[in-house]
């Protein structure tokens, strides 16, 4: 007869038990996407981790033990710590990476939430030459097996940075010589395909339903809009980081 632990396959992307998540958190937080412990747990190794977490900028929340138990259904003792698809990277790191890239362009995500959506954009900024990924903290996408499989492995070999604000992350890379470029289907943005603006940039892609949140596009130096042959509602925010991410590799061919 097969035990629990054998019939149900463990992700491989969570690391349990107490000492494991406490070691991880306070040795090796970039490689840290969350960090979950069980309602009601109490002790040293929580605060330790609690502390650690606050410390590093890393998400953490409280779970039932039924929710924990189905999200791993092995021994975790009450302690969880999702593993990211690749280390986070600083601000500073994604900056300089941007600016040494083949095409100058880093991506800000505000609040995309869907793990696919993340791991394609990586996989075109990768392609393309991009630089890296700019997310928040706090309302974005895991960036776990979802995205690092979406991205063909891609998530890994871009820096990522997790910024606890991302309006201010946008101030201080305008600050450093970016043009802060935003997606929009407003009618008064600027038509994609006529724009040129300048190198190097960050291009903020916003949420699937929501778009930009008003405080992140007022740090957008210009909108962008692409232009439809066809009236339809929306485009995904994966195909429209896409087309957008071509045009501005195009603008290199070009020479500008």
């Amino acid at each position: 007869m097969q035990s629990r632990a054998e019939a149900v396959a463990l992700p491989e992307d969570i690391l349990p038990g107490r000492k494991p998540v406490r070691e991880i958190i306070e040795q090796s937080p970039k490689s840290v996407d969350d960090v979950i412990l069980r309602q009601g747990l109490r002790g040293a190794d929580v605060d330790a981790i609690v502390t650690a977490c606050t410390a590093a900028g890393v998400r953490y929340r409280f779970m039932p033990a039924g929710d924990m138990d189905r999200l791993y259904p092995g021994n975790h003792q009450g302690f969880l710590a999702r593993l990211a698809a690749g280390e986070m990277a600083s601000l500073e790191d994604v900056l300089a990476a941007t600016k040494a890239a083949p095409l100058q362009v880093s991506l800000a995500l505000d609040r995309v939430q869907d793990p696919g959506n993340v791991g394609t954009l990586a996989r075109t900024l990768f392609a393309l030459g991009g630089g890296g990924l700019i997310v928040p903290k706090h309302e974005g996408a895991r960036l776990g097996p979802g995205a690092a499989k979406a991205s063909a492995g891609t998530l890994a070999r871009l820096p990522v940075a997790k910024v606890s604000n991302l309006s201010r992350a946008l101030d201080e890379a305008a600050a450093a010589g970016f043009t802060i470029l935003g997606a929009a289907g407003d009618a008064q943005a600027h038509n994609v395909y006529t724009t040129v603006p300048t190198f190097p940039i960050i291009l903020v892609l916003g949420s699937e339903d929501e778009g930009i949140r008003a405080g992140v596009q007022k740090r957008c130096q210009a909108l962008l809009r692409i232009p439809q042959a066809r009236p339809l509602d929306s485009i995904n925010v994966a195909q429209a980081g896409a087309i957008i991410l071509g045009r501005l590799a195009s603008l290199l061919d070009q020479g500008s």
